[in-house]
């Protein structure tokens, strides 16, 4: 019976070219990425090329995991800036902004926003349910996910301006809210 290897353990032997701690890896993370994706991005297509690609990366090496964070956090940071990659091709606005569409209009949260809606520190979660949907997409983008500005921007198809007057609304709101 062999013991199970870590996250860290699979990275390092994946990225020397060992198959197997590969197929573990993307056995054990593949499915949540493209989960989480699927929450950014509702065209299964992009989705999937994006999942690939970021393995493709850990494999060929391009992708190195310097074992200072999360190893989910550190996938997800390499997926997402692929997605909004992919997002900035030929059509990347609008489809972008179909997808958006989309996911406005659905019936069912995306663990972000459940998150977000869900934080128990005090009235945290109450201000954040306040917040327009513009402004916690904002929030979302740049506090839980992570990204610059200019990602953020992409990702929500607004200029990065809008997106710092956004955050700098949603903060000072929620300052005022917990005050």
């Amino acid at each position: 019976m062999s013991e199970k290897r870590t996250d860290g353990e699979l990275l390092r032997a994946a990225a020397d070219g060992d198959r197997r701690a590969f197929e573990e890896l993307y056995r054990r993370y593949a499915p949540w990425l493209t989960a989480r994706l699927r929450g950014r991005c509702a065209d299964a297509g992009v989705v999937d090329d994006v999942v690939q690609e970021t393995f493709l990366a850990i494999w060929r090496g391009k992708a190195r995991y310097r074992e200072d964070g999360d190893v989910a956090g550190w996938l997800w940071r390499i997926g997402s800036r692929r997605l909004i990659d992919a997002l900035r091709g030929d059509g990347a606005r609008g489809r972008l902004r179909q997808t958006l569409a989309r996911l406005r209009h659905r019936d069912e949260a995306s663990a972000e926003e459940r998150v977000l809606a869900g934080v128990e520190h005090g009235d945290l979660a109450g201000a954040l349910v306040r917040l327009s949907p513009e402004l916690r997409a904002v929030l979302q983008a740049t506090v839980i996910d992570g990204l610059t500005t200019r990602e953020a921007a992409v990702l929500l198809g607004i200029p990065p301006g809008t997106v710092k007057t956004r955050a700098m609304r949603a903060r000072k709101q929620l300052r005022e809210a917990l005050a």
